[in-house]
């Protein structure tokens, strides 16, 4: 099983900006869906993308789901010259974004989120509502199939 706690640490103690959103942010307002990676939306300022390609670095990360061999070089340029990785780590997998459909980037969604403590980690964290919003932008069907759950969390009633 997937453990969120060693990558939010790392991150955490790097002093990495970022917001949990997606599978654990749904379970850290309750959710018992399980979920095989961590989501963040990271800010994409100098020193924060600098502490990122640190962090991560010791770390093997790899994209996820490319042919093993592949050149790639984990660095501040290639995240700045990217948005969004699906990356596989020595840690577990992590889906680092610069922005989510529905949500936008870090400074659009911070005022959305909260301070949490979980997985022995504190950190900012979408707010459900937020969070049901944005899985409905996305509009996967593993997004769509938790939402009523969520909702259910929220105290609304099921459709």
């Amino acid at each position: 099983m997937f453990e969120a706690e060693p990558l939010l640490k790392i991150l955490r103690q790097a002093e990495v900006e970022f917001i949990l959103v997606g599978g654990f942010a749904g379970i850290v307002h309750g959710s018992a869906r399980l979920t095989q990676d961590l989501d963040i939306v990271y800010r994409r300022t100098p020193e924060n993308i600098r502490r990122l390609a640190d962090v991560l670095k010791s770390h093997s990360p790899y994209l996820r789901g490319a042919p093993p061999g592949l050149p790639f070089l984990w660095d501040e340029e290639t995240i700045r010259r990217g948005l969004n990785f699906t990356l596989t780590t020595d840690l577990g997998d992590l889906d680092l974004l610069g922005e989510i459909t529905g949500g936008g980037a870090y400074e659009d969604l911070l005022p959305d989120s909260r301070p949490v403590a979980a997985f022995g980690v504190e950190f900012q964290c979408l707010t459900l509502d937020r969070l049901i919003e944005v899985k409905r932008a996305a509009g996967r069907p593993k997004d769509l199939e938790a939402i009523s759950e969520l909702e259910a969390l929220r105290g609304e009633p099921l459709p």
